[in-house]
């Protein structure tokens, strides 16, 4: 199976990263040498894809989209076709990428959520997309503890593990801790199909008064048409300022080589 478009919202605002994102969009935050939207880019590029649709807001989301065609294309990104669609309103991650319908009309497609950031090498969507290959919509999770799962989406597992890959008959945004359904959380890596959109066009708004990407992949799952792809990968979150530290530690390490043993303890590099 091919998918070679991906859809990486990045309209956010970043509060949590306030002051520094009173007029520098969150997604061009800078992570070693190269803001967060554009690992998220060529993770899509080494997973096959020729076009990312960016979801930017309405105010500075200009400001993205110049990032990579400013100069030319940047190294590595040659081939990849960058395409930004503004989302107006700030009414949830399931409208942000409702908003990519029309470019993205019936293929599949994969969606990544650029405030993580998986290591180069250590990618999870060619798994995705191989469980994918029957026409299933997929979505990478992984166990976490209870204190965790509740500010993540928690699928409903209705099959055994196989391989990694397991059915989900359903999923809830930031569960209660009275009903966590189980421990698999979701992470920020998803490949649709096109019929995403036809759940995503008729939600109410849910928690948070907003349209959850989760309660579409909930009517996926119930109507059996949903996986689960568990990894054990360390997805870096870089929506916070710990984390943005923590994630530019960790890539320098990787980028530019091996820190002394002391700060590698002191940050918890391991």
């Amino acid at each position: 199976m091919t998918v070679d478009i991906a859809v990486i919202p990045a309209a956010g605002r970043g509060t949590r990263m306030r002051p520094a994102t009173r007029v520098v969009p969150k997604a061009l935050l800078t992570v070693v040498d190269r803001p967060t939207i554009q690992y998220a880019v060529e993770e899509a590029a080494r997973a096959g894809a020729k076009e990312a649709i960016l979801i930017v807001d309405l105010e500075v989301g200009h400001l993205v989209h110049q990032h990579f065609v400013n100069s030319g294309p940047l190294p590595g990104l040659e081939h990849i076709k960058i395409r930004p669609v503004v989302q107006e309103e700030p009414l949830g991650l399931g409208h942000a990428v409702l908003e990519a319908e029309r470019m993205v009309a019936h293929r599949p497609f994969m969606c990544i959520l650029a405030d993580d950031i998986v290591r180069p090498g250590l990618d999870v969507l060619p798994d995705l997309i191989g469980a994918a290959s029957d026409g299933s919509s997929v979505v990478c999770i992984q166990e976490m503890t209870p204190e965790v799962i509740v500010s993540k989406g928690a699928v409903i597992p209705t099959s055994e593990l196989v391989d990694g890959v397991m059915s989900i008959g359903g999923a809830i945004e930031k569960p209660d801790e009275s009903s966590i359904p189980s421990l698999y959380g979701v992470l920020g890596r998803y490949v649709f199909q096109p019929e995403i959109f036809e759940h995503l066009a008729t939600l109410e708004p849910g928690r948070a008064g907003e349209i959850q990407l989760t309660d579409a992949m909930n009517q996926l799952g119930m109507e059996g048409k949903l996986k689960g792809v568990v990894t054990d990968q360390e997805f870096l979150d870089v929506g916070n300022p710990l984390g943005l530290l923590r994630a530019s530690m960790v890539l320098g390490n990787h980028q530019f080589g091996e820190f002394s043993a002391i700060a590698r303890e002191e940050l918890g590099l391991g």
